[in-house]
This record gives structure tokens, C-alpha cells and sequence, in this order.
């Protein structure tokens, strides 16, 4: 699961000392380097006797395929690989971290529970990798940034302080959007709404069977549902607004179409949704999907696996569609959910890392990490792929826009969550203990206290 929910801002808070202190001294990573020679791979080549630590979240695609992706690395290169994957990966290697002893490379996206990625973008320990993009991808004879594919490294999820520089590697991409059963739309003779007003038209009539419009499986899922719509009320201009907590942004026509609609959606959502909004019965919000008690869901592509044992209505099957436009003839949107890979500032080995970072790009690499389902923003990629994947990753060419982006970064505040605030909220709004103004007026005074903020 992408586990989206609020931060945790006590570590997040306890890292941002611990790792002012651990990289002050510790910026080259305590390595000396020799100056890299015209032309050549960033740094130089590294020793083939070196080993790189590689620390990696094991998410619904699975550990293997780390394993299968290390030992190829090693095997062009010569550079070994002393590989962690765990699902619970900060917990693994956030005391060494506190100590001062970094992996040389870590995947592990932004945007979950323990806000470690968070703690390093706010005191801006990662490494630059601008260069990565200029390398040669180890045993290829194309660079990284001739494979991947157009405005995958032109975002806040990879250029978090929109400098022009580059931080985050963008490794798997999912399309994220309202995933539905289709066989059931087929048994009744229901189209898939492409506007709000066709949304709640048929959320009436589904509701007049018993069935709820909608559930979301924890409210950070929310988050990137709120990043399409942004995106459809109001373009990029709109959604860079929000997402830089701009003064006023709600008193737009664009910001409170936005809340209106979520807040009215919230009225079409089965009332249960708050009490499995967690970690340990997340599933049981999917699983109203499966069961035809709700139409849509927001999610990304994972559910498939991650549901794969899950019980399901007689002729279940998988739907999914983009974010609906305000109006007809307005865009759909669709997030591309884009997980990232980064070296620590204080990492020892950066050069080699670097190596590892482009070889992610590599023909073997893909081919493996595709073999359990995890795509890469690769050109070429999405036309490999079959079944359930080939459905998904098609909603671009059917007309939806891709969605891309990240909110901006700021100092830590203690307490303060614009996604406990924004999306956490949605529970109350569901189960009637806050109003709409309420919630509006939270969300404002936390975008406040974030702007005065920003890195």
C-alpha cells in the first residue's frame, strides 16, 4: 500500500536535528574524490571493489525484484550491493540515519507516515543528481535522460525546490484515478460519468439500489484525487497556486469549486469509511468495491495486486477511470503517482550510487521490475505491458491530462499538516461532525502557517 496518511511530526522533527548535525561536516560523505575528467560518468568511475548500500521499501510489488536488480547492477559493473527491503524501511534505517550513517541510495517516496523523506528535503540533505540525467546508462549507449519519458523531471515530486535542479530519480509510476467495477456498470446498463454533474446523477440512482458513490481506503489517498481536481477546476496555474500555499487561493471561483465538490462528495460516501481509514483495515474500504457496495474508489494501480485474494462479486472487472472535468468538454485528469529514489547528502558513496541510479533506467532493469508489476516512466514502457496494466496505464492516450506535482516544502511545524488538515478533515464531513466552513476555515489557517514557512 502507498501508505498516505498524516505525518508523523515528532520524527520528522527529531531527524531534521539529528541530521543537521550528522551532514554538517559531512557533505562529500568523508570520501575523497577525484575531479571527473571531460566526458566522463559524474565523479569518475568508481572502484569496482566498492560496495554501495541500497536501501529500498518493499511495497505490494514485492522484495525480489531488488534482489534480481542488485546482483544484475553488480554484475555489469562490478560494484557490489548490501541490499535492506523492508516494508517498514524507516524503522530500519532511521536510527543509523540519526547516528550518521547513511545508505548510498534509498527508495522511499515523500508523502508517508514517518515523513523521513520530508525531514531531508526540509533541511536540504539530499544530493543533487541533475547529473544522473547526463550519464550513460551502464551497458547501454543511450543517457538516463534520453529514456525517461517527457516531464517526469520537470515537478516538485523530482525538483523539490523548484531551482532547476534535480533531486528525486523518478522510479515507478502509476496512473491514479476511480477505480470501479465494470462488470457491474455493464449489468446495469450504467456509462462511466466523464463531469461531475453526470458523477452525481448516477450516484442518485446507484444510491436509490443501495449503493454508495464512493470510498476512499485512507484519506491520503485523497490526496492525489485532490491534485487531478485541482487540475480540472483550474489548469497548472490553479494547482501551483494551491500547492505553494498561496494567499487567497480558496476565495477563488477555482478554490471553492474545489471544496464544494469534495464536500459534497463526501455526502455520496459510505458512512463506514471513516472507522477502516488506517493502516490494518484499509482493505476493507477496497473491499466495498469488490463487494458492489460502492461505485468508485480512488487508488493507483497496486490495488490489483494488493486485492488479488480478495473475495468479489459474481463477474467482477477491473475499471478505471481519470478524475471527471467540471463541465463537458473540460479536461480529465489523472495523477501520475511517481515513487522516487535520492542519495543521502552524507552518503559515502556517491559516485557509485549515482552508477546505480542510472543503471534503474537499463533494458534489464525495467524488464525486471516490470516482471512484478512496477512500471518506470520509460519511453516505451507502457506499450509492453498486458492485462489489467495495459488498461490502466492507456487512460493518457484516451484523453485524460497527466496530473504531476507535489505540495512545496517548508520547515517543520509542529502539529501543522496540510494532509491531516485537508484530507484528514474528510472524515468529519462524512460522519457530520464538521461543516464545510469549518473545515475550509482549518485548511486556510494551516496554508497560512505553511507559507510563512517555505524553504
Amino acid at each position: 500500500m502507498k501508505a498516505k496518511k498524516l505525518m508523523s511530526m515528532g520524527l520528522a522533527a527529531a531527524l531534521s536535528l539529528s541530521l543537521l548535525g550528522g551532514c554538517a561536516d559531512n557533505t562529500t560523505g568523508g570520501q575523497s574524490q577525484t575531479p571527473a575528467p571531460s566526458g566522463s560518468q559524474s565523479g569518475g568511475e568508481p572502484a569496482a571493489t566498492e560496495t554501495i548500500k541500497v536501501a529500498a521499501l518493499e511495497s505490494a510489488y514485492g522484495a525480489d525484484m531488488w534482489q534480481k536488480v542488485a546482483d544484475a547492477f553488480t554484475d555489469e559493473t562490478g560494484i557490489e550491493v548490501e541490499l535492506i527491503v523492508d516494508r517498514n524501511l524507516e524503522d530500519v534505517i532511521g536510527p543509523a540515519m540519526q547516528g550518521g550513517e547513511f545508505p548510498d541510495f534509498i527508495h522511499l517516496s515523500a508523502g508517508r507516515e514517518d515523513a523521513l523523506t520530508e525531514a531531508f528535503i526540509r533541511d536540504q540533505n539530499i544530493e543533487e543528481v541533475t547529473d544522473v540525467l547526463s550519464m550513460t546508462v551502464p551497458g547501454e549507449d543511450v543517457t538516463v535522460g534520453d529514456k525517461i519519458m517527457d516531464g517526469f523531471t520537470d515537478s516538485t515530486v523530482t525538483n523539490p525546490y523548484s531551482d532547476g535542479k534535480t533531486y528525486f530519480a523518478p522510479m515507478f509510476y502509476s496512473p491514479c484515478g476511480l477505480f470501479y467495477n465494470a462488470g457491474l456498470f455493464e449489468e446495469k446498463g450504467w456509462e462511466v460519468p466523464t463531469t461531475w454533474d453526470e458523477m452525481w446523477e448516477l450516484g442518485d440512482k446507484a444510491m436509490a439500489e443501495g449503493i454508495y458513490l464512493f470510498a476512499y481506503p485512507t484519506h491520503g489517498y485523497m490526496q492525489e484525487f485532490t491534485f487531478a481536481l485541482a487540475y480540472a477546476v483550474g489548469g497548472p496555474e490553479f494547482f501551483n497556486s494551491m500547492v505553494n500555499y498561496e494567499e487567497g487561493v480558496w476565495d477563488t471561483e477555482e478554490g471553492k469549486q474545489l471544496l464544494d465538490i469534495e464536500a459534497k462528495l463526501m455526502t455520496y460516501t459510505n458512512p463506514m469509511v471513516p472507522a477502516y481509514d488506517n493502516n490494518a483495515d484499509f482493505t476493507k474500504n477496497q473491499q466495498m468495491v469488490l463487494d458492489n457496495e460502492v461505485l468508485f474508489m480512488p487508488n493507483g494501480t497496486w490495488v490489483v495486486n494488493e486485492m488479488a485474494e480478495a473475495p468479489r462479486a459474481e463477474g467482477f472487472e477491473w475499471g478505471f477511470t481519470a478524475i471527471p472535468a467540471v463541465e463537458e468538454g473540460g479536461d480529465a485528469y489523472s495523477v501520475a503517482w511517481i515513487e522516487q529514489a535520492w542519495i543521502p547528502a552524507g552518503a559515502e558513496h556517491k559516485d557509485a550510487a549515482k552508477q546505480f541510479m542510472a543503471f534503474m533506467y537499463s533494458d534489464t532493469a525495467a524488464e525486471i521490475f516490470a516482471e512484478s508489476g512496477a512500471v518506470q516512466p520509460i519511453s516505451g514502457m507502457d506499450q509492453k505491458l498486458e492485462g489489467d496494466n495495459a488498461l490502466f496505464y492507456s487512460v493518457y492516450e484516451n484523453g485524460a491530462k497527466p496530473a504531476m506535482g507535489s505540495w512545496a516544502a517548508t520547515a517543520p511545524v509542529e502539529g501543522v499538516s496540510i494532509m491531516e488538515t485537508m484530507m484528514g478533515g474528510l472524515n468529519g464531513l462524512i460522519s457530520g461532525t464538521t461543516t464545510q466552513e469549518q473545515w475550509t476555515a482549518s485548511i486556510v489557517e494551516v496554508m497560512d502557517t505553511l507559507r510563512a514557512n517555505k524553504v
